[in-house]
């Protein structure tokens, strides 16, 4: 299996486009389950560009660009599945190309996407975006009158201007009111640094990132940057 190739969409008009799409266009053009059953690091470094869609309880489509991944893999202690399945993380172990949402502190949600095969308990966590539509109905989530490329700025922050909760945890996201489509624009360079806010594994270069994109978390330094060969 190879890598996602850019979109054939005019950037110009692409985000007119995806507003009028129906969901059947939308899980046609959208990448498959297959793509996301593969190691894990290469599946987080390769979503950087994609573009995340929902359709929210409104009917209109909420999109943004990923800028900032971190992976979890099944050996990695800071990982939820480290100690095995349970009734929390059980949908970390399914085939790739699914969600595992969690809660943290009690009141935030976190959006991650399963990778690997069926199984091996791996994800990736979303951690910030650039918002592309519905960003209307993401200001009104974060309740904040804030820069919109500090709308998807952090995990929890991601999460709930897509309006996340428990109740989609384990969901599709190759089709079913959720999508990841192919990037209309590629990364000219992967930032590559340790992950944020974790107290186990905290040396591991597992965190990917735009290192140019105003979303990205306030941590920016990259301890390896790579350009990107297109």
């Amino acid at each position: 299996m190879h890598s996602v190739q850019v979109t054939t969409k005019n950037p110009e008009t692409f985000a007119e486009w995806l507003a009028a799409a129906d969901d059947a266009t939308l899980r046609l053009h959208s990448i498959q389950r297959e793509w996301f059953e593969r190691d894990t690091i290469t599946v987080a470094r390769e979503l950087l560009g994609t573009i995340f869609v929902r359709r929210s309880a409104s009917g209109r489509i909420l999109a943004a660009r990923i800028v900032e991944t971190e992976a979890y893999l099944p050996d990695d202690p800071a990982s939820h599945s480290w100690p095995g399945m349970t009734a929390r993380n059980s949908a970390m172990f399914a085939a790739g190309g699914c969600l595992y949402v969690y809660r943290i502190y009690g009141i935030h949600h976190c959006v991650n996407i399963v990778t690997d095969r069926e199984g091996i308990g791996a994800a990736v966590l979303l951690r910030a975006a650039e918002p592309l539509l519905g960003i209307e109905e993401m200001v009104a989530r974060r309740g904040r009158n804030l820069p919109h490329e500090r709308l998807l700025s952090g995990p929890a922050n991601l999460a709930r201007c897509f309006g996340f909760e428990l109740d989609a945890n384990g969901c599709s996201c190759c089709g079913e009111g959720i999508w990841i489509l192919p990037p209309v624009v590629q990364p000219s360079a992967i930032g590559i640094s340790p992950r944020i806010g974790i107290t186990r594994g905290k040396e591991l270069l597992l965190r990917f990132f735009e290192p140019n994109s105003p979303a990205i978390s306030a941590h920016r330094r990259a301890t390896v940057l790579e350009p990107v060969v297109h």
